[in-house]
């Protein structure tokens, strides 16, 4: 696990926008909703917010637990959005999030059956679970199961496709929060980040931030990778990507225009780094502006 993308994670679960997004998307859907970090084995949606009270009882035995693992891994396999039904024919959903072409975690949601319910199903789960010698009152997992939320395949696809949504907007929240002052931070990077700001439209390397706050450069290096959790390169193309997606804001700024402004010193670099940062092209990244306006 990626301690600094796991802490990024943290803090953004801690953000008020998330907080908000939360509550609203589940007064408006009913469903829970949960942000994972890459790697963490935590069960889907295991204490948030409307968690399904079936799936709630199925995390506190270790067998069953099990199986619910089991779909949390396939649902964080290739990187994509995926949905997936497991054993008791409920339906989970995870939808990535990302930073450029990084995953950072996912957004979860689901505990869902996608069609009513019946006796016959509820006898299939059951026999699993004896099989896997479950503790728990059956009679009270099976009034947890009927009390599970239907909802019909295209309405549970909207709903996902807001979590999507959604998922664009925290990545932005994520970049910036990478570039941002980490707490504790040792003063010297913090006037090398005040030196990066100031600078950025200019052709900076390593070697001048580090002369600018009077260390060598292999102490800076090190240091500035402990502190942002970025390297230097990392760093400086978050910051100039930022600046572009505020110029891009500007219907009648040119892509060109763009790149140099924020410090890039050719067209094809700056299309290749916002790419890699942002997820997509800048003139993609304006059309998706203009769409959500």
């Amino acid at each position: 696990m990626d301690v600094a993308n796991h802490d990024l994670v943290q803090r953004l679960s801690r953000s008020k926008i998330y907080e908000d997004y939360q509550a609203a998307f589940g007064a408006a859907t009913g469903l829970p909703l949960s942000l994972r970090a890459l790697g963490e084995t935590q069960p889907i949606n295991h204490g948030a917010p409307r968690e399904n009270p079936f799936c709630a009882l199925m995390a506190q035995s270790s067998q069953s637990c099990a199986a619910c693992m089991e779909v949390q891994q396939t649902l964080t396999e290739g990187g994509g959005s995926q949905t997936v039904t497991c054993f008791a024919g409920l339906t989970d959903t995870a939808v990535p999030l990302k930073v450029g072409d990084e995953t950072l975690g996912y957004l979860q949601t689901g505990q869902v059956l996608l069609q009513e319910p019946t006796t016959a199903q509820f006898a299939r789960t059951a026999r699993y679970l004896m099989d896997w010698g479950f503790k728990t009152d059956l009679r009270r997992m099976e009034d947890a199961w009927f009390h599970s939320r239907v909802i019909e395949p295209e309405q549970y696809a909207a709903m996902v496709r807001l979590v999507s949504i959604f998922a664009e907007h925290l990545a932005s929240v994520a970049n910036q929060l990478a570039v941002q002052q980490q707490q504790a931070e040792p003063p010297v990077i913090t006037r090398a980040k005040k030196y990066i700001q100031e600078h950025q439209e200019e052709e900076i390397g390593l070697a001048d931030v580090a002369k600018a706050v009077n260390t060598s450069s292999f102490y800076f290096c090190k240091l500035f990778k402990k502190a942002t959790g970025l390297n230097f390169t990392d760093y400086v193309a978050r910051v100039r990507v930022e600046k572009a997606k505020n110029l891009l804001l500007n219907p009648n700024a040119r892509v060109s225009e763009v790149a140099f402004d924020s410090g890039f010193q050719s067209l094809t670099h700056f299309n290749r780094v916002f790419r890699r940062v942002a997820g997509s092209s800048p003139t993609v990244y304006r059309q998706q502006l203009s769409l959500h306006a």
